[in-house]
């Protein structure tokens, strides 16, 4: 039986918009109007075999009769994206979260700077469209490998707001390149960033920002993608539940996560890998070994809650908010 908070849907159209790129419509199976959503916002996906992935939404906020979703082919995925390319063709049925928004654009921002790589175009594709359809200054920079692995290429080109797109490519000429630090310093003042690609690219983006002297809370930023974090504590640690005091034992290299469903807890889960924030849990007491993509500097400084899919502990006992 599906989960009360899950929705049915089924894919409408799919196409193919690059090379290892598919896009895809998805419908509500009972004809009502989806949840309604704003830019940025992703869902999660249960996708046959039991895997969930979180997948952004590329259409634009208003009348909620589908939700699109791009997806890239990954060699090195852990399966869902092969799922999806070998899977969900048309009129397959499927289940879907309500949206959830980790990366919304900031309402007061004078001028917005979207800085896309590769597949990351699609949340910054519906900030995009957002952002011209509420009459909002915007920039969008999309950078990608090459023409034939650029998504959306034929419908950034027509849209009404082509002249405020540029497109860089990494087998173009130089001019076509990136300039990322010109660009953050060129920006107009109070500018509020959003970037979204492979890690190395927003790492890159996020360093030139704030080696313009650019704060963290006009920085915003989505991975798709967790690297993995050397640390040598991977040793075993203990997890208290607050509310019942019970004591669970994580054991070295297993996760948290995979500790507490083991001990029969519900926990909420998307990734597993430290990017989405589905599963944040509360802490009491104890020092978590932060190894997420989700936390801020800031939030990771309080130690108040950890992302348990994949981080760890420093002290040998965590107490959550469980």
């Amino acid at each position: 039986m599906m989960k009360l908070d899950l929705i049915a849907v089924r894919v409408a159209a799919r196409r193919i918009e690059a090379l290892d790129i598919v896009s895809l419509d998805l419908v509500p199976e009972d004809g009502n109007a989806l949840p309604a959503f704003a830019a940025g916002a992703h869902i999660d996906v249960h996708l046959p075999g039991g895997l969930v992935r979180p997948y952004s939404l590329c259409n634009p906020p208003g009348g909620e009769s589908c939700y699109r979703i791009a997806v890239l082919r990954d060699p090195a995925s852990r399966g869902g994206s092969q799922a999806v390319h070998a899977h969900l063709l048309v009129g397959t049925a499927l289940a879907i979260s309500p949206p959830r928004n980790h990366f919304p654009l900031d309402a007061q921002a004078p001028f917005h700077l979207l800085l896309a790589g590769g597949i990351g175009i699609t949340p910054l594709w519906a900030m995009a469209q957002a952002l011209f359809q509420t009459g909002q200054p915007f920039e969008l920079h999309f950078c990608t490998r090459s023409r034939a692995r650029t998504p959306f290429l034929d419908t950034l080109a027509s849209s009404p707001f082509a002249a405020q797109v540029q497109h860089h490519y990494d087998d173009g000429e130089p001019m076509q390149k990136l300039d990322i630090a010109a660009t953050i310093r060129q920006a107009p003042a109070g500018t509020h960033l959003y970037v979204c690609g492979p890690q190395g690219f927003i790492d890159a983006v996020l360093q030139a920002g704030r080696d313009a002297g650019w704060p963290e809370n006009r920085l915003h930023r989505e991975y798709f993608g967790a690297a993995p974090v050397a640390s040598a504590n991977q040793g075993a640690f203990e997890l208290q539940l607050a509310s019942s005091g019970r004591v669970i034992p994580v054991q070295a290299h297993q996760s948290a996560l995979a500790a507490l469903l083991a001990a029969g807890l519900d926990i909420p889960m998307s990734c597993e890998q430290g990017v989405c924030g589905t599963c944040l849990t509360g802490v009491r007491a104890g020092t978590p070994d932060h190894r997420d993509q989700y936390l801020t500097d800031e939030e990771r400084a309080a130690n108040d809650r950890f992302l348990p899919c994949c981080s760890r502990a420093l002290s040998p006992r965590l107490v959550l908010e469980l």
